[in-house]
């Protein structure tokens, strides 16, 4: 299997809705996905993520599943904190947490590093449990059950689907480190994603059992190839 996940295009958030630009971002990723094919198509519930969804639904003529716990409203209160000015901010951009998450002590507890005091009193480590609870239900349904004694996951379908998940940044670094087992801490630290940036992750599968490998993470090639500006979530270029 290979499962593309897409960040939604170029945002309004409020009202939730896409630029122009977001608009003409997700026609050049329905292009992309459309050229090899694209077997089921979800969606977080959010408008921006279903509005980035639709060419490829009316390319390849499929619904989108709406998945309402991939809706980044729910992470946002879960995984942020108020900062003194009374505005919100990911954890994962506060450079207090960032040290935190980069600590040696941190590191050493693993799947259990939001036991750990620099944590206490947020909802940080019960905000990544239910996605990674969601998560491996979802994976479950593809045909991938994970296994915690083995940190794999076990193969219960055979088949090449291709499965495209349309979501969000900070909603999508949790399910992302959930589905590749990297702890949380060092995904968030070390990876982002820009507007309709494709990561695109297969699942080997060798005597029963597969470890998912990401090959390729944010990429933007159909941005350059339809013209579009290739400056990563509006701010760099490279």
């Amino acid at each position: 299997m290979l499962l593309f996940y897409v960040r939604h295009g170029d945002p309004i958030y409020n009202p939730d809705s896409l630029t122009p630009l977001g608009h003409l971002q997700a026609d050049a990723v329905a292009k992309r996905l459309a050229r090899y094919g694209i077997d089921e198509i979800y969606a977080s519930s959010s408008n921006r993520a279903r509005l980035t969804a639709k060419p490829t639904c009316d390319i390849l003529g499929k619904e989108a599943t709406i998945l309402d716990w991939c809706n980044e409203g729910h992470a946002w209160l879960q995984l942020t904190e108020m900062d003194s000015g009374g505005n919100r901010e990911w954890c994962f951009a506060k450079q207090k947490y960032i040290e935190a998450f980069c600590s040696n002590e941190v590191k050493a507890l693993g799947e259990n590093w939001h036991t750990h005091p620099a944590f206490e009193g947020t909802t940080l480590g019960e905000g990544i449990e239910r996605i990674k609870r969601e998560t491996y239900a979802f994976l479950k349904e593809l045909g991938f059950e994970y296994d915690e004694t083995k940190g794999m996951y076990k193969s219960s379908k055979q088949g090449n689907k291709r499965i495209a998940l349309f979501a969000h940044q900070g909603f999508g670094l949790a399910f992302l480190s959930a589905v590749s087992l990297i702890p949380y801490p060092s995904f968030s630290t070390r990876f982002d994603m820009t507007h309709t940036g494709v990561t695109v992750i297969n699942f080997p599968e060798k005597d029963g059992y597969v470890m998912p490998k990401i090959l390729t993470l944010a990429n933007d090639s159909h941005i350059y190839n339809e013209g579009l500006p290739t400056k990563y979530n509006g701010s760099i270029y490279f």
